[in-house]
């Protein structure tokens, strides 16, 4: 079971989005996926139809148990959505409220990986879509993750989010046991304009070594897509977008081989990593 974590410290990047599309082109190959939706926004469980603040199991319901000393069967969590092969663990607003309720509680930052440890046979891919900011449930992402990928819009903004986002996986690296790669992926590129133009540079600029060499590219059916609450690749298999997503999903598909850290043209492995206190992903994960 290959395990993704979308992630970027800014919100309207294309996280949901990179999500959404990627599990289409997966379920399209015949591989059964679990999206979780660990932001109390919800903006993916609504993208499925479902309602954040509605009662019910979501994955709020794991945390609450893990801090009542109880083990929830996360099955009973998971939901089936309109695609045979796509499940829903759904979010819930309540999330909100986690780090003050919870956040302090040992283990409160392993529950996923203990949730999913218990689902290895369940599905062949799971995707997490995270919040925008760094509480327990994106440092759960980080934890359980194997591989993470970056969504960064081409405005200048976005690329202050990029820099938290790689400060907190800087951070959170030290905790965990095995390195977590990652790739930045530029979203919503207009070529058309000069500041996604100049931004794009800046991040080849900046973030070469970890920066996918292609982009997603401005494309009004995603808008379509999600008013219809489907995948592109499903609505709209042969649109820019759907094939840029596509690319990207070859990029770092285990399909043909295990997952590679990304990778320099000429073949030098990602070395990037900043030197921060480790403080609070060790605090959360223990």
């Amino acid at each position: 079971m290959n395990i993704w974590a979308i992630a970027n410290q800014k919100g309207g990047v294309g996280k949901t989005t990179t999500t959404v599309t990627l599990a289409g082109h997966l379920a399209q190959q015949g591989q059964r996926v679990l999206l979780i939706d660990i932001d109390p926004h919800g903006s993916m469980t609504s993208y499925f139809g479902m309602e954040p603040d509605a009662p019910g199991a979501s994955v709020y319901s794991l945390f609450k148990a893990a801090a009542a000393g109880t083990v929830l069967n996360p099955l009973r969590v998971i939901h089936p959505t309109a695609f045979e092969q796509i499940s829903l663990m759904p979010a819930a607003t309540a999330l909100a409220t986690l780090d003050r309720q919870l956040g302090k509680q040992d283990g409160m930052g392993l529950v996923l990986k203990r949730a999913l440890a218990l689902l290895s046979d369940q599905f062949d891919a799971v995707i997490i879509d995270c919040p925008p900011i760094l509480g327990v449930t994106m440092v759960n992402a980080l934890a359980v993750a194997q591989f993470l990928l970056i969504p960064v819009q081409t405005e200048f903004l976005a690329l202050k989010g990029l820099e938290r986002m790689l400060n907190t996986l800087s951070m959170v690296q030290r905790s965990r046991k095995q390195r977590l790669e990652y790739l930045i992926v530029p979203t919503m590129v207009d070529m058309r304009t000069r500041a996604s133009r100049d931004t794009l540079q800046t991040l080849r600029d900046r973030y070469f070594d970890s920066l996918w060499s292609e982009f997603i590219p401005v494309d009004t059916l995603f808008r379509e897509a999600s008013r219809l609450g489907k995948p592109l690749s499903f609505l709209q298999p042969d649109s820019r977008g759907s094939l840029a997503y596509a690319a990207l999903l070859a990029r770092i598909s285990p399909d043909t081989a295990q997952l590679d850290s990304p990778v320099t043209p000429n073949g030098s492995a990602v070395t990037r990593a900043t030197a921060i206190p480790q403080a609070m992903a060790q605090e959360v994960l223990s």
